[in-house]
């Protein structure tokens, strides 16, 4: 029986997949497995029987990846499965940046209790008075899953969409509408595109992307959405330039106290995925990983680990799924340990991501415990389990 401790209320969507070997349990020192959405992990400290943590959500900022990667804990999150709320969160501020809903709902709410309010509102209308999003140009810094959707749909609206990606895998760019104008130069957005939103995670190479020089560079009147992470950008540049009126609006999901003091600010309280689509899509697609990687030792959209697969354990045979550095000779190493215990290799496979690499070997199963002792005395060795 494997036990899997929720730290914070997971959908039941998600809980109840977990088939009749696993039990959740509320002690965390016992769990194989931890199932996470916002609580803080930075000053935890794991038990050694805790193998994954699965993140139902795609942030990742409240776990200590690194710490888990030298530890042996595989991280998991899920990508995309609440890239639909954010789109049409992004989509409806959209509207609320290019129309002034917001001022003119709060016109109504202060002369509630005119008697004549009908006829006063054909005078007070106009100064709430906005602009269409059709045949204007939007541009999206972040093609995944969430600004591709975005991308998508603001072209089915009559948007005209320019797209920028500095880590757009091939795959991906496939598949991106044709009518999308992609451009490598992120000032060329600043400078051309009457609205701009921002879907990259918060990595150092993106931490402050949005900077003094790109507010400076943008359109008169355009707005910003930041609906990824505060941290994106510049927040005392975005303060100046929306006290300037060069930016009209900023919208973000994200409140802080610098957001919370700036001018022409809408301020949402992170709703982008706080859906119940999302949180059950979220919670069905981290315990499908984490129970793929505790039944079958296979890692998909680990954010510490690299992806590997091998589909389920075979019927006949043990697996040895093998968490190390990665340095040279390793395979060698391994190869050699196991041959050295007397048990024969049937699959081996390898991926590596940046200091880290995971290794499944397929091997007899009679010898797969003392194939598994001999691979964890190897220098270099996080963790080294039989997955059965």
């Amino acid at each position: 029986m494997r036990n899997i401790h929720c730290l914070n209320n997971i959908s039941p969507y998600g809980t109840d997949l977990l088939t009749d070997s696993y039990a959740l349990t509320d002690d965390i020192d016992s769990a194989d497995g931890i199932l996470v959405r916002s609580a803080a992990m930075h000053d935890m400290q794991f038990s050694p029987k805790l193998e994954a943590i699965a993140r139902a959500g795609a942030g990742v900022n409240n776990i200590p990846l690194d710490r888990c990667a030298e530890e042996g804990i595989v991280v998991f999150n899920t990508p995309g499965a609440n890239a639909n709320a954010v789109k049409e969160l992004v989509l409806a501020s959209l509207l609320l940046g290019s129309r002034d809903i917001i001022g003119g709902i709060d016109w109504c709410r202060e002369n509630a209790s005119d008697p004549n309010i009908a006829k006063s509102v054909e005078k007070a209308k106009k100064q709430f008075a906005g602009r269409e999003i059709q045949g204007k140009k939007l541009g999206v810094i972040g093609l995944g899953a969430i600004g591709g959707m975005v991308a998508r749909a603001a072209l089915d609206l009559g948007m005209q969409v320019v797209g920028y990606d500095p880590g757009l895998r091939i795959e991906r760019a496939m598949s991106l509408p044709s009518k999308l104008t992609y451009v490598t130069d992120l000032m060329q957005i600043a400078r051309t595109c009457d609205y701009i939103t921002i879907h990259v995670p918060a990595i150092p190479p993106t931490i402050g992307m949005i900077n003094a020089e790109f507010c400076e560079s943008m359109k008169q009147g355009s707005v910003f959405l930041n609906f990824s992470r505060d941290t994106l950008v510049d927040l005392s540049a975005m303060a100046q330039a929306t006290k300037e009126g060069r930016v009209a609006k900023y919208i973000t999901d994200f409140a802080t106290p610098e957001t919370m003091t700036m001018e022409n600010v809408i301020v949402l309280p992170h709703l982008g995925a706080s859906t119940a689509e999302a949180e059950d899509n979220c919670a069905m697609m981290a315990v499908r990983q984490i129970m793929d990687y505790l039944d079958n030792g296979n890692i998909v959209n680990s954010v510490n680990y690299p992806a590997l697969s091998m589909g389920p354990v075979p019927a006949e045979g043990g697996r040895l799924a093998v968490l190390h550095k990665n340095v040279p000779n390793t395979i060698a190493d391994i190869s050699a340990a196991i041959s050295g215990a007397g048990v024969s290799i049937i699959t081996l496979n390898n991926q590596t991501r940046g200091e880290v690499a995971y290794t499944l070997v397929d091997v007899d199963k009679e010898g797969a415990t003392a194939a598994a002792d001999a691979v964890a005395a190897l220098e270099g060795a996080y963790r080294v389990r039989v997955v059965k």
